[in-house]
């Protein structure tokens, strides 16, 4: 079992590879912070001489019980395990305030997340346009982290999984609504392909997504570094403030040479001889290197920070995947799940079964069909579309065909995150179709409130700021609503929009759509890009092709902050992914 330490020693720690005095710390805080950072000490430690120290801002995942309960997803939010991040007014969505939740806990929000398994597809990782990185040497790097668990019913693709990895997937058994708005689908235009998810092979169809659970326990980042040795330290509770840096060889270069961190109120400086790798991800990752003083000079310079490198890309370029959950009322009984969940002592009773035998409805999140979409015949209509500028073969959103414009995904009962707060009762169902923007041109910020570690940092996403995106993702709100209401499987069984009252089924147009987008659209939880790696060539990369960042020496970002495009999916298998590669480079680097 790695090594707990509670309270920071004051020696400093001495890490030995191939004979060389060597010091690596992975710094692990948020979302793909705690989920890479994991992935990267368990891989590194691989070799029974080289020592790795995961430093955690929260508590070790054992700890908190909800992070295993797939089901108990939203008991974590709003809690000390959840960083409770908030955006500022959202100019472009009703001036409406944000909850940007991300788990703060051994194995970030890999114990809070959907844990859904939706890769994209080969070219979003191309259009990264960043050597060693292509869809195809990418997505073998996902498949290492799996460790699939087929089911007799689901027709998987097999060359698309892995088997080897210490990341538990497997299937999740349909309840009734989901086969029904199967149906749906197939029958406006989106063909089945069971395991259109994990292949990325297809833009347009429907399918099933499989989740990072098996036999009833939800599996996290944290996995990978269970049943590592003695050569892993893990300090949790501990926060890091900034990287120390000194002057470097002839090159002009700086070196990472030590990390300030607090712990319950003291503060200490962990001395780095070689390296020092940040994994906090898009939200910490960019504030860690700005209190370090690594990014736009001036903005560094009003926290009165001193510049030390001059990174303009350092905080921008964010994205995140906008979705907008669509209720209905059905008027058949327990063709959902919410007579499991949305009764007397529901959670209880549902907590019980998980506790004893693993089984019932909190062993995996509700989540039903997916299916991915492209838009073009719908949009072709609209003048802002048509006018919009383009670059060969591909769409304004400059997706290529073989990228899908918008993903949808249903809920097998009334839930979602925590707003979403008027369940049915005494015997009501209703269940929701979700779509998900893909391709977004809206781009956000993350800065520094201060140069207090203890405080977090203003993240905006800026959502919607791009009017393609609002015309993209009313759209999709468009059509996610034709299939539900006339399609094969669910028109006969929707009594109409939920809850009673709302009447958002009867919307016919897109620009019927566009006052709900901007009501109810929220976070996918996606956020990426704010330390994005690219050519050295464009001013606003941050981390080269073997995620050193700029003008330091022995610092590298890893997480989904790199991401420069964000891909048609989830973020979760591409930060395994990028772990992996990660892995390998500092071992190849260091070799």
């Amino acid at each position: 079992m790695p090594i707990q330490v509670t309270s920071i020693p004051t020696q400093s720690f001495d890490y030995i590879i191939c004979g060389r005095a060597y010091r690596l710390l992975i710094l692990s805080e948020i979302h793909s912070g705690g989920t890479a950072g994991c992935v990267i000490a368990s891989r590194l430690t691989e070799d029974p001489n080289i020592t790795v120290l995961i430093i955690e801002a929260g508590q070790h995942n054992d700890l908190v019980e909800n992070t295993k309960i797939a089901g108990r997803w939203t008991q974590l939010m709003d809690t000390p395990e959840d960083w409770n991040i908030i955006t500022p007014p959202q100019n472009n969505a009703l001036d409406r305030l944000i909850k940007l939740t991300r788990g703060r806990f051994l194995g970030g929000s890999s114990g809070i997340n959907g844990s859904l398994v939706v890769r994209g597809v080969p070219q979003d990782f191309d259009d990264w346009g960043v050597e060693g990185w292509s869809g195809a040497e990418f997505w073998q790097y996902m498949k290492k982290a799996e460790n699939f668990h087929p089911k007799g019913w689901f027709k998987h693709d097999p060359e698309s999984h892995g088997t080897t990895g210490h990341l538990h997937t497997e299937p999740h058994d349909p309840a009734p609504i989901t086969n029904l708005m199967l149906k749906s689908m197939e029958s406006h235009g989106l063909p089945y392909d069971p395991d259109i998810f994990s292949s990325g092979k297809n833009p347009h169809g429907c399918g099933h997504s499989v989740r990072t659970v098996h036999k009833g326990i939800r599996s996290t980042a944290a996995d990978f570094v269970a049943e590592a040795g003695e050569n892993l330290w893990v300090w949790t509770d501990t926060i890091v403030d900034k990287i120390n840096l000194t002057p470097g060889d002839h090159d002009g270069d700086l070196q990472a040479t030590s990390v300030d961190v607090v712990h319950k109120g003291s503060h200490a400086t962990i001395k780095a001889n070689k390296e020092v790798l940040i994994c906090g991800g898009a939200y910490c990752s960019p504030a860690i290197l700005l209190r370090s003083g690594i990014g736009p000079k001036s903005e560094v310079e009003s926290f009165g920070i001193e510049s030390k490198v001059d990174l303009p890309g350092v905080g921008k370029n964010l994205m995140d995947h906008l979705i907008a959950f669509i209720f209905y009322e059905v008027d058949r009984p327990e063709v959902t799940t919410d007579h499991l969940i949305h009764c007397v002592d529901g959670d209880q009773i549902s907590y019980l079964q998980w506790k004893e035998k693993k089984t019932g409805f909190l062993t995996s999140l509700p989540f039903g069909a997916f299916a991915y979409a492209r838009l073009d015949e719908r949009l072709k209509d609209s003048e802002l579309w048509q006018k919009s500028e383009r670059k060969e073969g591909r769409d304004p959103m400059g997706l290529t065909p073989s990228q899908p414009s918008v993903e949808f995904f249903t809920t097998e009962c009334y839930g979602g995150p925590k707003q979403y707060n008027q369940p049915p009762l005494g015997g009501k169902s209703a269940f929701a179709i979700v779509p998900e923007l893909f391709g977004q041109q809206s781009r956000g910020t993350v800065t520094l409130k201060s140069k207090d570690p203890l405080e977090n940092p203003v993240v905006d996403p800026n959502y919607l700021s791009d009017p393609l995106d609002l015309l993209v993702m009313s759209e999709a709100c468009s059509f996610a609503n034709e299939i539900v209401v006339k399609g094969e499987g669910t028109k006969s069984i929707v009594k109409g929009a939920w809850p009673p009252g709302s009447d958002h089924h009867l919307l016919k147009t897109r620009d019927d759509w566009v006052p709900f987008v901007k009501q109810w659209g929220t976070t996918c939880y996606h956020a990426s890009g704010s330390c994005k790696i690219g050519p050295i060539t464009d001013s606003m990369t941050v981390v080269d092709e073997r995620l050193r960042v700029r003008g330091v020496k022995g610092l590298r970002v890893a997480d989904a902050s790199i991401i420069p495009v964000l891909h048609s999916g989830h973020t979760q298998f591409p930060v395994y992914g990028i772990a992996e590669k990660s892995a390998d480079i500092i071992k190849e680097d260091n070799a």
